[in-house]
């Protein structure tokens, strides 16, 4: 999975960056078919630092969070939670489409019928 960080109206540190880096490449765990991880952190208002995650995903729709706080590191953790809130409704969505054929459905009992 390809990650890019991009920061606006100002920079992050080398380590803040890692930081983001290293929870983002996590979400694999989750879903395996994710291509590609942007992440833009908007620290234009001091005291609320935006941070928004787009992930993309084979055969799916983009997956967006955004995420208001006042610190990037809590920003981050509240949208890698949404984020990881859609890709497991989306996993279950794709599981969940599979329905047993005629041959794992139950039949009625023919004897029971008959004793009424």
């Amino acid at each position: 999975m390809q990650i890019n960080i991009s920061t606006r109206h100002g920079n992050l540190s080398q380590e803040s960056q890692e930081k983001i880096n290293d929870k983002v490449a996590r979400l694999p765990r989750l879903f395996e078919r994710l291509t590609a991880a942007n992440v833009t952190i908007d620290l234009e208002h001091t005291e609320a630092s935006e941070v928004e995650i787009r992930i993309s995903v084979e055969h799916a729709r983009d997956f967006v969070a955004t995420e208001t706080s006042g610190s990037v590191m809590a920003a981050l953790d509240g949208t890698i939670h949404k984020v990881e809130q859609q890709l497991r409704r989306h996993k279950e969505k794709l599981k969940g489409h599979k329905v047993g054929g005629l041959k794992h459905q139950s039949v009625p009992d023919e004897s029971e019928n008959e004793s009424e």
